[in-house]
């Protein structure tokens, strides 16, 4: 990790990630499998999140975002580089530590309806980690616990013996955050939670998650698409493109003031609700695909689709550096 990358690292900071990799390899023969290559979703990631905070990560389907909140987590075994979660090392954790670690830090998954057990009613899925993590001694107090975490993200209690059919999508995500909750965390990584709900839907779970923010001290990795709800939930956010970050600031001053080329086009994509602006402002239109993460290119990442790209973008990698106060970017340009 450069002394730049270095830096972004806050010692004070509840979520701690260092130089992040995670990279699968590409294998080809049933019999005797040979590895062809690796595919590069997460190349070397650092940043901090602060006790109470909410970090945005955004950035184009396949840039590696969720695959980003998942290895952190260790759902995912991380190919090389650290996570800390309150001051402890995630990576070499085992055993007893590994456990203790694991009820600080939970996920709110994308999809409602692929993340709970149909086989399980409400009652099951919600008291598995209090189970699991042996929180509660007995059965008796599991169930009233369960009620409680109902009663918290807005369900009623007497739904506890229903199966997750008998909800709807909105309701289905209630149940995962319960569960999520179940095990007091101080971190919840929030994968695209409101990307599979109806938009009626989905300013409500915002909000709950916010009332959730304020009244239990959580700290939020929020993942999405939406930048608008992005801008109105998040403290700070990073932008991502083909594994790695290339833009991290304080909300307001990445929608107000974004450098480098992928965040503006990123932006200059939102709807605005008023015609006579949106015909007004300048579109950036990116041209090209994405590259592949299995063969990324040399030197900046985005240099194939940047209007501002020139030889020395195709040959060197930009440093990350500070562009202004607590305002990062990677960009020869800059």
């Amino acid at each position: 990790m450069s002394v730049n990358e270095a830096s972004l690292v806050d010692h004070k900071a509840l979520v701690k990630v260092e130089n992040l990799t995670k990279h699968f390899p590409v294998t080809r023969g049933l019999i005797l499998e040979r590895k062809i290559g690796l595919v590069r979703a997460v190349d070397g990631i650092s940043f901090e999140i602060q006790r109470g905070e909410t970090l945005g990560l955004v950035g184009e389907s396949g840039c590696g975002k969720t695959t980003a909140g998942r290895t952190l987590l260790g759902l995912y075994p991380a190919t090389s580089g650290e996570v800390f979660i309150d001051n402890q090392d995630l990576r070499h954790a085992r055993g007893a530590e590994l456990m203790a670690l694991r009820r600080k830090a939970q996920i709110i998954f994308q999809d409602p309806y692929a993340s709970l057990n149909p086989r399980w009613t409400v009652n099951s899925i919600i008291a598995e980690p209090l189970r699991v993590h042996r929180l509660l001694p007995n059965e008796k107090e599991r169930t009233a616990r369960v009620r409680e975490l109902l009663q918290l993200v807005g369900l009623s209690p007497s739904h506890l013996n229903r199966f997750p059919h008998e909800f709807s999508g909105g309701q289905r995500q209630r149940i995962g955050i319960a569960r999520a909750l179940a095990s007091n965390p101080l971190f919840v990584v929030c994968d695209e939670p409101i990307s599979a709900l109806d938009v009626s839907i989905q300013a409500q779970v915002v909000n709950l998650l916010e009332d959730l923010q304020d009244r239990l001290g959580l700290t939020y990795l929020f993942i999405a698409h939406d930048l608008s709800m992005v801008r109105h939930i998040c403290d700070r956010v990073a932008v991502m493109y083909l594994g790695v970050i290339v833009e991290l600031a304080d909300r307001d001053e990445l929608y107000e003031n974004p450098l480098h080329p992928y965040s503006l086009a990123l932006l200059s994509a939102v709807p605005i609700p008023d015609p006579h602006k949106d015909r007004a402002r300048k579109r950036t239109v990116l041209k090209g695909e994405i590259p592949s993460p299995l063969n990324p290119p040399s030197g900046c990442r985005f240099h194939p689709r940047c209007p501002l790209a020139d030889q020395q973008c195709s040959a060197e990698t930009p440093t990350w550096r500070e562009a202004g106060p607590g305002h990062w970017v990677a960009c020869h340009h800059i």
